[in-house]
């Protein structure tokens, strides 16, 4: 996409980040308190001068960026549902089925609406995680759907309703990070731009910034635009599923912040700074969420 935008050949440029280290004979990356391990090294090699233009995937980018650096694209959004792999909905699985995932999002939201599920840990990359549905003790495992999307395995899940399982912010969604004072890269940036994909990603990255959330609070969003309306459904629970809060609400899709940050108002007035202050601090005891939901 950036070379049929431009006049230049792309390098690409591999950067291995925090997200990707593992200790020695470890099946997980090494245990940081934030999402920013899977882009601080990226964002170095930009404010270095050895990258241009940097391609996240956007629900691993925190809300305060770096000084220098600014988010200049969001491609069109792929699929950002949840899918369920290995059974053709939640309500087919049997009572007590053990269900894999690595999210403490999806582990909240799975128990909320099926308490008797055993949501067990499942870590690694997409082929990892379906081979291990395969091979070992899984009734059914939960990815996100464009990850299936994009490495050709769409037929391996049955995409979840948002309503029952809403996704992670930014879900679905690539981010193109540049230095803030280069124009030529922010420009080839917003010329990818899909205005749809970056009006919801902003409301869900505002509600994320406004609840003060990291990677140990399990916390939902997803926003959706249509006749000029932006509606924006939100959840925060614990990791147990025994205490959540749902909302959703519309408003006018050139204010997509101020919709992110009024929905969050509403579940912080419904006590959700208490639910994900308890949430964290039952997170610290826990490794961190692998990144590749």
């Amino acid at each position: 996409m950036l070379e049929r935008a431009g006049d230049d050949p792309v390098e690409i440029v591999i950067v291995r980040t925090g997200g990707d280290e593992r200790p020695a004979g470890a099946a997980s990356p090494a245990p940081v308190g934030d999402k920013s391990r899977f882009v601080k090294e990226i964002e170095e090699a930009l404010l270095a001068g050895d990258a241009d233009l940097a391609v996240h995937s956007a629900k691993d980018v925190p809300g305060e960026l770096p000084a220098g650096l600014a988010l200049a694209g969001v491609p069109e959004r792929a699929d950002a549902r949840d899918a369920l792999c290995g059974a053709a909905s939640l309500d087919s699985l049997p009572a007590g089925a053990r269900v894999g995932t690595s999210s403490l999002r999806r582990r909240a939201q799975l128990l909320a609406a099926r308490p008797d599920l055993d949501v067990a840990e499942l870590r690694g990359n997409v082929d990892t995680r379906l081979r291990k549905l395969a091979e070992e003790d899984y009734d059914a495992v939960v990815l996100a759907a464009a990850g299936l999307a994009r490495l050709g395995r769409p037929e391996a899940g049955e995409p979840l309703a948002a309503a029952l399982m809403t996704p992670a912010p930014g879900q679905g969604c690539l981010a193109l990070e540049t230095r803030a004072d280069d124009e030529r890269a922010t420009d080839l940036a917003l010329s990818l731009t899909h205005r749809e994909s970056l009006v919801c990603l902003t409301a869900e990255r505002a509600l994320v910034h406004r609840l003060d959330a990291s990677c140990r609070t399990p916390v939902a969003a997803h926003a959706e635009l249509g006749g000029g309306r932006l509606r924006l459904a939100a959840f925060a629970g614990l990791p147990d599923g025994s205490t959540w809060i749902r909302d959703e609400l519309e408003g006018d899709a050139a204010e997509p912040s101020a919709l992110g940050a009024a929905v969050a108002e509403r579940l912080l007035a419904a006590g959700a700074a208490e639910v994900l202050a308890q949430a964290e601090l039952t997170g610290m005891n826990a490794p961190p969420p692998g990144g590749a939901e």
